[in-house]
């Protein structure tokens, strides 16, 4: 594929004076790139094999806060180091940054050289490995979503947020003229990504003032994953080059609409068939497809951490704006929080439209796939579709409301701890709820409009 290198072609680019920079990183808690800048001298000499990093990187929220806490690692533990580890199946070309390749790094302990549990790569891996022992493969697309802005990141970082101007005056969904203005940035990502090997299919203006969708053709999970990261990463860079920024952001304006990345799932067969077709069956869903659907549903709410870890991700769920507040599931209905694509044909998937575009995807696609799985393995009976408008449907079952919700659903659940293991579970649980005391504990800007005079 185009982009993708093995060894022995980056040492060949490095010795024709192509490639002199190579990075070396791994996905951390927030779905970030984290790691180092080789010289790719040094990565083709012994860098390869592996690197270290602090092990505070699973441990922090956003702003890179050393969150107390956490078991896996601590001040009292002293901050020690993870190995990373690269996964030299991910080397590619970086297009839109001279003289530069990347690869994607697993993260192993330094000690026991034992795969981090609480890793998002790590915790990925472990569900594809139970779907391929069930005998299925996992395939996936994510659909990004996010706003673009005519601002640099510089421009609103220091205080200037009130001042971002969308690159657009009005929804541009589907629009060709309107999306026009802004191929400088959607042109070179769309290049930039499938010089990097990854397969880019197409973007489109998305339901609001100045946003965009990019979708990546689908893949088997990890890569889907990996793509997504990447995806994200180019996005930020590309637009900052341009003195453009971007945000992914579930919901960067209550007065608009959120951003969300909707999860395509499908299981098949190690031969390359569609395990979830039955042509015969109703709507051409096999019985494994409507089983791993209503494992899904059965776990809706105690996933939703992995689907929306933010506290602003609840903003995104409104009535009347695509994003769901229920989840049931219904054929080809955006009002619903699991849409049945493709029915009766190959193609047959569930897509997921809980999640927002602040999701983490190897976090997302493992809980989606343990859901699924628990589905099959139990031999769950999937309840009726529901048809009409889900935001009226008063008694069906709710997306959780809150984080804090969301954190008590995911603490209690018996399934994620049993396919995730309780390190994984209470190493997130504590991720959201830190997020939360950091929320209760911020004065906002709509206090201090709303309270400085009146008050």
């Amino acid at each position: 594929m185009v982009g993708r290198l093995t060894l022995e072609q980056l040492a060949a680019a490095f010795e024709a004076g192509e490639i002199d920079t190579v990075l070396v990183a791994a996905p951390d808690m927030q779905g970030r790139l984290m790691g180092k800048r080789f010289h790719a001298a040094h990565f083709l000499d012994s860098g390869w094999k592996e690197t270290h990093c602090c092990n505070y990187l699973l441990a922090t929220d956003m702003e890179m806060y050393t969150v107390p806490g956490y078991r896996s690692t601590s001040w009292a533990a002293g901050y020690g180091d993870y190995t990373m580890k690269p996964d030299l199946a991910t080397l590619r070309r970086v297009p839109w940054l001279p003289g530069t390749a990347l690869v994607l790094c697993d993260l192993t302990d330094h000690h026991t050289h034992a795969e981090v549990p609480v890793a998002p790569r790590s915790i990925l891996r472990r569900q594809v490995a139970r779907a391929r022992e069930m005998g299925f493969v996992p395939m996936v697309a994510t659909e990004l979503e996010f706003f673009v802005f005519d601002n640099a990141y510089e421009e609103f970082r220091d205080g200037g947020v009130n001042a971002l101007r969308p690159v657009s005056g009005y929804n541009e969904d589907y629009h060709i003229f309107q999306t026009t203005k802004e191929e400088p940035l959607m042109r070179a990502l769309r290049n930039g990504l499938y010089g990097a090997g990854i397969p880019v299919e197409n973007s489109k203006g998305e339901a609001e003032a100045g946003q965009e969708e990019i979708n990546i053709r689908y893949s088997d999970a990890m890569e889907t994953a990996d793509f997504h990261v990447i995806t994200k990463n180019a996005a930020k860079e590309i637009a900052h080059s341009l003195g453009r920024s971007v945000t992914f952001m579930a919901k960067y304006d209550h007065r608009r609409a959120g951003s969300s990345s909707h999860v395509h799932q499908s299981l098949w067969t190690p031969e390359g068939k569609p395990a979830f077709l039955d042509r015969d069956a109703e709507h051409g869903m096999s019985l494994v497809m409507r089983q791993f659907l209503a494992g899904q549903l059965a776990h809706a709410r105690a996933m939703t951490v992995f689907l929306a870890p933010y506290v602003n991700s609840y903003k995104r769920f409104c009535v009347g704006m695509f994003a769901p507040t229920k989840a049931v599931w219904s054929l080809d209905n955006r009002t619903a929080g699991f849409r049945v694509c493709g029915e009766g044909g190959k193609a047959v998937r569930v897509e997921c439209r809980i999640g927002g575009a602040d999701l983490n995807p190897y976090l997302a696609c493992a809980a989606l796939l343990a859901a699924g799985l628990d589905g099959i393995e139990k031999g769950m009976e999937l309840e009726p579709e529901m048809r009409g408008d889900m935001y009226a449907a008063e008694s069906a079952r709710e997306i959780p409301a809150t984080l804090r919700d969301a954190a008590d659903l995911l603490e209690g659940s018996a399934m994620l701890r049993a396919a995730m293991g309780d390190a994984v579970v209470d190493h997130y649980v504590r991720a959201a709820r830190w997020e939360i005391e950091e929320h209760d504990r911020v004065v906002t800007d709509w206090e201090r409009l709303r309270g400085l005079e009146r008050a």
